[in-house]
């Protein structure tokens, strides 16, 4: 690592004090607590989750799943080159897409369930049509999107026509699938940015970082609009909550974060009964109230988000859990690890 020079080190110091100081007066303007406002609250019910579906096929680590607009498909992604579209309702295979390249990171579902992207350490997005076959028999590819000058993180359909993505040259593009062409590219974080959500009503977006921070865009503008500050360690998972009003957050700091965009601040902060989880991926229940959190202690996290309870765990995997997507229609979740597994929780 090269030396510090001091000028870089004098700004780093001003920077962190300015942080202190917005935090500092967010603090000011707080009347309570989130856990005081709810006290008079009756505590949540217990979340009794089980394992549905244990979807096999994938023969590496899965890395990233995410489920369609329909709450029945998902689509995981593996280190074995392979994309896998899942029937969750029978556990059956719909399609398998082999990759040109195995390194791949991220995927994501268009909310049609219509077409499927995928990125990784080939520093490209590739989109797949579903209901298309090539020669081969294939699921159709469509778009090779190129232009990164580091990994693909991160990507997520607006809708069939648009798609964001995130990588690892700390770089924000906005892409017309039609055109083939970027229609947005702004540098957005200090850090590869790592993780995006959608916000419900698909004008805005939020995107976590390594450099610690989260922020929010507007997607007719591409401007940022918020910043948000509080964790310690890289953000690894962003997700919007359902009101579009918040969003919950998961990090490598061992803490999953409730952040609210009105009072722009933090307003719930959950940690780990052991303490020694980092958090890998986050998800919201449909109406908000419970947090999802997949830890690297292979397994997920529940919290109550209002009275900040943790409400229990949910057990099967037996590695890393890597991501977790939670239905549209909120009455299941699919996790996929480094075990090699996904799983489907109702």
């Amino acid at each position: 690592m090269p030396k510090e020079d001091p000028e870089h080190q004098t700004l780093r110091l001003e920077l962190e004090d300015l942080i202190k100081k917005c935090q500092d007066e967010q603090q000011k303007v707080a009347d309570k607590k989130l856990e005081e406002a709810t006290s008079d609250m009756a505590d949540a019910p217990k979340v009794r989750l089980t394992t549905k579906k244990m979807l096999k096929g994938h023969i590496n680590k899965v890395n990233s799943v995410h489920y369609s607009g329909d709450s029945r498909h998902a689509v995981s992604g593996s280190l074995d080159g392979k994309l896998i579209i899942w029937d969750t309702w029978t556990g059956n295979k719909v399609q398998v897409i082999p990759l040109r390249s195995a390194w791949v990171m991220s995927v994501a579902f268009a909310q049609s369930g219509n077409f499927v992207a995928c990125g990784g350490m080939d520093n490209m997005c590739t989109v797949y049509d579903v209901n298309n076959r090539d020669a081969t028999g294939q699921a159709k590819m469509v778009r090779e999107l190129l232009g990164y000058e580091g990994f693909l993180s991160s990507c997520r359909f607006i809708d069939d026509k648009t798609l964001i993505t995130g990588s690892g040259d700390m770089k924000i593009c906005v892409w017309d699938l039609e055109a083939g062409k970027k229609t947005q590219d702004f540098n957005a974080h200090a850090g590869d940015v790592v993780t995006m959500s959608i916000a419900p009503d698909k004008n805005s977006f939020v995107t976590g970082s390594v450099d610690k921070t989260c922020k929010i865009w507007d997607i007719r503008d591409g401007k940022c609009k918020q910043t948000f500050f509080g964790h310690e360690a890289d953000v690894n998972s962003v997700c919007f909550h359902p009101s579009g009003q918040a969003f919950a957050t998961g990090s490598e700091d061992k803490t999953a974060r409730l952040y609210d965009m009105r009072s722009d601040q933090q307003i719930g902060l959950y940690t780990p009964p052991n303490k020694t989880s980092g958090f890998t991926c986050c998800g919201l229940s449909l109406s908000g109230r419970f947090i999802l959190c997949g830890s690297d202690d292979s397994q997920v996290h529940i919290w109550d988000t209002l009275k900040n309870q943790h409400n229990g765990t949910l057990a099967g995997h037996e590695n890393r859990i890597t991501s977790l997507s939670v239905a549209e229609s909120g009455i299941a979740v699919v996790t996929s690890s480094w075990d090699q597994n996904v799983r489907v929780w109702g």
